[in-house]
């Protein structure tokens, strides 16, 4: 017998939400696992207005939001364990006694938990400086949004005084807030795209009203400092013009990546576009009895969205216990093509034609204009759509109801620009 019915890696909104939805749906025991001292993920020290408008209809700030869904979960009689980390898991027969186990590590030592179903939302996280080879000295001083957030909200900690901000798509803007209430002034937010990602209006209320110079088609080319970040240099792209900034704190945002470890662990099947489980509509990954849902299969979408992908997968949760059933065929696998960048969900079972929000979410790597993305399979188009203006980092909605046409073995469904 099972320790846990489902356990959920993850105390962000969806691990919260479907931890929620399981319990009023009477599964039990349902066991969440976070890593952090505190549930509720990142809407914990994001303190701001905009949280909830999607899944509780109602704007509340990213604290009061968190809070508001660890309070759920504990009265629904989730078992919410902070400070646990799971290490190591596996699932199938490989573990004999139960369908997945963990190896989780918390402050009260190592423990196995086995458990009949498993969901890994475990979010995503900025890519730092290292992993996007800026090149230059190694001094204090150098952020990411993230990190900017938790010590300016949690820690009530001092920044800097003048900041560069690398990103110009929404939690750049973001950050400019942020970094004001830290006591930095951003001198300088720098993209490598030709414009800003982000609404006017936030960019407006934001960096325009403290006067933030954008530099498009540029790049921070070096950061300059020893103890601490001194300058940096910034390279125009397109003239290959060069520039020196004069800051003390660097600030790296956006260019979101999957926290995957533990999929990848594992061996679950991967998507190249979202780097994170391949899942179908129903958020099953490859593994039997083994789901996936928020912002580590779309990376980033805001925490209503993630939210109501934790009640989308809640329910195929619940399905699954119930009935024992699960796909005896491949999904078929949707491959995106350039400016394309990725589609979730990233596999379609023809069987499952139901997709979280009733329909896609893509994103781009490029601007383009009046364009039609389109799906295809062999020779035939199943769904075209004109869309305006496609913007890096900004969501985009595609229909779902060309999923009963998609043929199971015609090969993968193409997602791109139509010519």
């Amino acid at each position: 017998m099972s320790d846990a019915a489902v356990v959920i890696v993850g105390g962000g909104p969806a691990g919260l939400a479907a931890a929620i939805v399981l319990r009023h749906s009477g599964v039990g025991p349902v066991v969440v696992l976070e890593r952090e001292r505190e549930a509720g993920g990142v809407p914990r020290h994001t303190d701001h207005t905009g949280f909830g408008l999607r899944d509780l209809y109602r704007v509340m700030r990213g604290p009061r939001y968190a809070e508001h869904y660890t309070e759920l979960a504990a009265r629904a009689g989730a078992d919410v364990r902070t400070e646990a980390t799971v290490t190591a898991w596996t699932a199938g027969a490989a573990t004999h006694e139960a369908a997945i186990a963990l190896d989780v590590t918390s402050p009260a030592g190592r423990a196995r938990l086995s458990a009949d179903a498993l969901i890994l939302a475990t979010g995503c996280r900025e890519r730092p400086r290292t992993a996007r080879l800026v090149p230059g000295a190694r001094p204090l001083g150098v952020f990411t949004t993230g990190t900017v957030q938790q010590l300016v909200a949690l820690e009530h900690a001092r920044i800097g005084r003048r900041a560069v901000i690398v990103g110009a798509e929404h939690v750049s803007f973001s950050a400019v807030s942020t970094l004001a209430h830290g006591g930095a002034r951003t001198v300088a937010m720098v993209t490598d795209l030709p414009r800003q990602q982000s609404y006017r209006a936030l960019a407006w209320l934001t960096a325009g009203v403290r006067g933030v110079p954008i530099l498009t088609s540029s790049a921070v080319t070096d950061v300059i400092g020893r103890r601490r970040v001194e300058a940096v240099e910034v390279t125009d792209l397109r003239t290959r013009a060069r520039r020196r900034i004069d800051c003390d704190t660097l600030v790296f945002t956006g260019d979101w990546i999957p926290d995957h470890e533990l999929a990848r662990s594992a061996g679950l099947a991967m998507d190249a576009g979202t780097r994170a489980p391949r899942v179908d509509g129903a958020l099953r990954t490859s593994a039997r009895g083994v789901f996936a849902a928020g912002n580590l299969v779309h990376a980033a979408e805001t925490a209503d969205v993630a939210a109501l992908s934790g009640r989308h997968v809640a329910e195929s949760v619940r399905a699954f216990l119930a009935s024992g059933a699960w796909p005896e065929r491949a999904p078929v696998p949707l491959v995106c093509v350039s400016p394309i960048r990725w589609i979730s969900p990233s596999a379609v079972d023809v069987e499952s034609p139901r997709v979280p929000h009733g329909h896609f979410l893509l994103r781009v790597d490029a601007f383009r204009g009046d364009a039609v993305v389109e799906a295809c399979q062999a020779d035939r188009v199943l769904w075209s759509q004109r869309y305006r203006v496609l913007v890096p980092a900004c969501s985009i909605h595609a229909d779902a109801s060309w999923l009963s046409r998609v043929d199971p073995s015609a090969g993968p469904v193409i997602i791109r620009v139509a010519p």
